[in-house]
């Protein structure tokens, strides 16, 4: 299960996350269900859409994936 401070650190990590990096972080999410949106789809999503997208896929996961430092800025 995830802590709450983990929550607000990716909350804040992924808010600063364009659309490009969104969709590649989604597409490429490992989870125990198929993650299958189209790269059509997720490119006319805003990007408050995707960052909710990629965080409930997390929650759903009850897991952080590894960020790299390009990501943590």
């Amino acid at each position: 299960m995830l802590q709450h401070e983990q929550i607000e650190e990716l909350i804040r990590i992924i808010s600063t996350w364009r659309q490009n990096l969104l969709i590649e972080r989604i597409q490429s999410f490992s989870a125990t269900f198929p993650v299958d949106f189209t790269h059509e789809y997720l490119e006319q999503l805003p990007e408050d859409r995707l960052r909710h997208l990629f965080l409930a896929l997390c929650l759903q996961q009850k897991r952080i994936p590894k960020l790299q430092p390009a990501e943590l800025i």
